[in-house]
């Protein structure tokens, strides 16, 4: 599981920041994409990645601010374009609203696309169960900004315990069908009447990861309720300390704020996005040097940086 940063800036884009995108690649669990907001130019940026247009099969939007969804009709007509490979459909989830905005721009501009749009929409009061598949479940929450706003909560279900094969060869276990059986959490017998106690030779299930994902916000409860004992935030940091006055106005977070939240929900690592173009290479520095004194496990992602969970 990745998280690949497409857009990094608040508000416009600048000359190395483009505005808000980020993909989670689950290519290795689900062999598919999910792409969080579509800010203008969100689609040159996935040239320069390996990430294959097609394989975005959901899209999640946090709010309707231009510099988070201007880039969804231009997505969406080049992911039609891909000629050689099978068209197959979307799923679009977001605030009230996104499901005119896609359609609108779409019917204006004359385009025509091959494959179905799904959309979901919702308005958040608490947090809801927005999507649950075998593998996946995503929680969505309403965020303190200046226009209806949700943050995510990507959960990967427990995963399997794995195989100890050597231990069962040694075992004298024939390698076959008996290996499916055990792992399955069947008890077997050979031959010789050994029994095989499958609990001895597969490992307990494992936590899968959780990955909290927040658009627009002031500091606030839901921040803490989606992010708990998340491996992953993702904060925005638009304005940095000593900003907090203007920051709430805005309707944004600081970087320390943003810190504050990872701290109090006791995340493994803190990624700060969503940085004011005011900020030059220095400044960032010091943004993440500050926030580092209230969260230790804390970096500031650049475009087109891709993090490990």
């Amino acid at each position: 599981m990745y998280i690949q940063f497409l857009g990094t800036g608040a508000g416009q884009p600048s000359k190395s920041r483009n505005v808000s995108s980020l993909a989670l690649k689950l290519l290795d669990e689900i062999n598919e994409v999910w792409l969080f907001d579509c800010g203008e130019g969100t689609q040159n940026r996935i040239l320069e990645t390996s990430i294959r247009p097609r394989k975005i099969s959901k899209i999640f939007i946090t709010h309707l601010h231009g510099d988070h969804i201007f880039g969804l009709p231009g997505f969406l007509s080049s992911r039609s374009f891909q000629g050689n490979e099978e068209q197959t459909d979307i799923d679009i989830y977001g605030p009230t609203g996104i499901r005119q905005f896609v359609l609108t721009s779409l019917k204006v501009s004359g385009s025509r696309l091959p494959y179905r749009i799904h959309f979901h929409e919702f308005e958040v009061e608490e947090v809801e169960k927005v999507l649950e598949t075998d593998k996946f479940t995503v929680f969505a929450d309403k965020l303190d900004h200046t226009v209806p706003c949700v943050g995510y909560r990507v959960m990967q279900k427990d995963l399997e315990g794995t195989l100890d094969a050597e231990a069962l060869r040694a075992a004298g276990v024939p390698f076959g069908p008996l290996f499916g059986r055990i792992k399955n959490g069947e008890n077997v017998v050979l031959e010789d009447g050994t029994e095989i106690v499958a609990s001895d030779y597969v490992s307990p299930p494992r936590p899968g990861k959780i990955v909290t994902i927040l658009g627009d916000t002031r500091k606030c409860h839901a921040s803490v309720r989606l992010a708990v004992n998340a491996d992953v935030l993702v904060h925005e940091a638009t304005y940095g300390k000593g900003d907090e006055v203007i920051a709430r106005k805005h309707g944004h977070s600081t970087n320390m704020e943003a810190a504050l939240v990872a701290k109090d929900a006791g995340v493994k690592r803190l990624l700060l996005n969503h940085i004011s173009p005011r900020f030059l290479s220095k400044d960032v520095s010091q943004l993440r040097r500050d926030a580092s004194r209230v969260f230790e496990h804390v970096h500031i992602v650049k475009d087109l940086e891709e993090v490990e969970v």
